[in-house]
This record gives C-alpha cells, structure tokens and sequence, in this order.
C-alpha cells in the first residue's frame, strides 16, 4: 500500500460543504436550515438532542420486535386493562348511588348484619382480603434478602 491510500482524508470545512452540495445552493433550503438550527441549538447545547436520538432508537427497536403475536398479546393487555377500568368504574358508580340513596347511613352493626346476609358482599371482602394477602406476599418477596447467583 501506498503512502497516499494511507493518508486520512482532511475533513472539508462547513463552507467546502455547502459549496459541493447541490440541494444546499438553494436559499429555501438554507433559510430552512437556518431555522431550523435555531430552535434545535438549545437541544444540541444542552445535549438533550442525545436523549431524542435515544428514543427514536428505541422507538424503531420496538417496531422491528413487533411480529404479530407480539401485538396480539398487547391488544389483549390492552382489553382486559379497559375492561377491568370499565367494570371497577361501573361498580364504584352503582356502589355510590346506592349509598347516596339513603338518608342516613347505616351503623356499623347495621352494615354488619347486612354483610354477614349477603352472599355478594361477603364475596367481595373475600375478595379484598385475598388481595391484600397477595399484596402483602409480594411486598414481602420484594423487600426480602436477595438470593446468591
């Protein structure tokens, strides 16, 4: 090899650039560039242009990843999640009218009593307990020693 193909090529000077640019000899395109680095200086000066580089990465990593399965499951997480919302939602607003429509509230030993004869009721506090128990392990588990590799 000779000395020349060795040689590492100078770099051109931003002037040399715009003069051996055709597309950069229009003034539309230079006063759009202009504009253009005026609103995006502020995200090269304070290198926040890295972190929408970043994402724009990301962002096509996960369109590259997205087969068809993939997206099934997310429409499926996406229903039951609205579903879920929707149901909880429902009930709270029923649960409400129905305590709005009395007049005065129950006692505790009223409300009780009335728990203690609804099946649906004593369901639903099953429900609740077995919830914070699960809770409960797992904040348990979270918090606990970490297992050696």
């Amino acid at each position: 090899m000779n000395s020349e193909s060795m040689a590492v090529a100078e770099p051109m000077s931003l002037e040399q650039v715009l003069k051996t640019i055709p597309e950069l000899q229009d003034q539309a395109t230079l006063d759009g560039m202009s504009d253009l680095l005026i609103k995006v200086a502020p995200l090269i000066q304070g290198r926040r242009l890295h972190n929408i580089v970043d994402l724009l990465a990301a962002t096509s990593d996960v369109i590259e990843m997205a087969d068809e399965a993939m997206v099934e499951k997310l429409m499926a997480l996406y229903e039951n999640g609205v579903g879920g919302v929707w149901a909880l939602s429902n009930a709270l607003r029923y649960a409400s009218a129905q305590a709005a429509r009395d007049e005065t509230p129950p006692t505790i030993w009223q409300s009780l009593r009335r728990l203690n004869k609804d099946e649906d009721a004593r369901r639903g506090l099953s429900m609740a307990i077995n919830l914070a128990a699960e809770l409960g392990r797992q904040s348990r588990a979270a918090n606990g020693p970490m297992p050696e590799d």
